[in-house]
C-alpha cells in the first residue's frame, strides 16, 4: 500500500513540474512526406502535442531523431 501511494505522490510531484515548466516527453514519433519530415507526438501537462522537424539520416541537415523533452508554447506561469 505504501508503494502504490509513493508512486501516487511521485506522479503528482512530476505532473507539476511538466504543468510549470512547459515540458513534455516523447511519446512517440513517425516519419511523413516521403521521409524528409519527422512528426514527434510529447505529452505534457496540458495534453498530447506534436511538433514537425526536417529530417535526415545523418543530421547535416534536420534531426536524425526526435528529442526525449520539448518544452511547448504554453506555460501555466507565462
Amino acid at each position: 500500500m505504501k508503494l502504490i501511494f509513493r508512486t501516487m505522490i511521485l506522479l503528482a510531484v512530476i505532473w507539476v513540474a511538466m504543468l510549470f515548466t512547459g515540458y513534455g516527453v516523447l511519446t512517440g514519433s513517425t516519419k511523413n512526406a516521403a521521409g524528409l519530415g519527422l512528426q514527434c507526438s510529447y505529452l505534457t501537462a496540458r495534453g498530447v502535442i506534436t511538433a514537425q522537424y526536417l529530417h535526415t539520416d545523418s543530421g547535416v541537415i534536420g534531426v536524425t531523431g526526435c528529442p526525449l523533452l520539448r518544452k511547448s508554447a504554453e506555460v501555466i506561469d507565462n
